[in-house]
């Protein structure tokens, strides 16, 4: 797919790897939308508006349906038409599975799973129409082999590597394709919490030896939206952690 001028709909994407997606699809040449749950700060318009292209940016909770399905309208028309979907947008609620309450279970499941299904579901109706389009949901290497202390989380990641696959049968049968990016240790707010010893043990664990940027799970949505024979697949961007 050529990406100039395509409009990329990007969720969760006010910051870390969403963040970093928007900023590799305006630089593309697409017309962005972003999403996020609350206001962009000053410093991250500027940060935008220093790339160029056209964005906009819609509040919504990937939470609450009723705010997903007007998520959907609004992107839609912005510029008649959303031809790449990142669903990017995630939380996490780690615990150990015998200390995990069912609404720690149900959060995590509800913006990781539900949300990306919802949405999927509205653009892909349109999708259908113009024959064409590529999603993208961001799933995690936790999704593939589980971890402790994450069972909700590894649940609803699973759950979209499922999805992903069915989606990219039905979708390939009117040309859209749908694949799945799985990260591993990324520099984000969701590592940020880990100290400097437990940095130290897992990047110990990665081949590479360290953990990876944001920019490196962008590049690959790049990629995946514009090479049109790919779908179904599930690319690992990991530093070699899941070998």
């Amino acid at each position: 797919m050529e990406l100039k001028n395509k409009v990329a709909l990007i969720t969760g994407s006010s910051r870390g790897i969403g963040a970093a997606t928007a900023k590799a699809f305006l630089k593309a040449g697409c017309r962005v939308i972003l999403n996020g749950r609350h206001e962009l700060t000053d410093e991250q318009k500027k940060e935008l508006e220093s790339i160029g292209g056209q964005y906009v940016y819609l509040q919504g909770d990937m939470a609450k349906p009723a705010e997903i399905k007007q998520l959907a309208k609004q992107a839609w028309d912005q510029f008649g038409q959303v031809d790449i979907l990142v669903n990017n947008a995630g939380i996490n609620r780690d615990k150990l599975f015998i200390g995990m309450k069912q609404e720690d279970f149900d959060d995590v499941i509800a913006v990781n799973l539900r949300g990306p299904f919802l949405l999927t579901e509205l653009i892909l109706k349109k999708m259908y129409k113009k024959r064409q389009g590529s999603i993208i949901n961001l799933a995690s290497v936790v999704g593939m082999h589980g971890n402790a202390g994450q069972a909700n989380y590894a649940a609803s990641k699973a759950g979209l590597i499922g999805l992903t696959k069915t989606v990219a049968r039905e979708g390939a049968l009117r040309g859209i394709r749908c694949n799945a990016i799985a990260p591993g240790m990324i520099d984000s707010e969701m590592t940020v919490k880990l100290s400097d010893k437990v940095k130290k043990q897992i990047s110990g664990q990665i081949p590479l030896r360290r953990f990876g940027k944001p920019e490196k799970v962008a590049q690959t949505a790049i990629f995946l939206a514009q090479n049109d024979y790919i779908t179904g697949q599930v690319i690992v961007v990991d530093g070699g952690m899941t070998i």
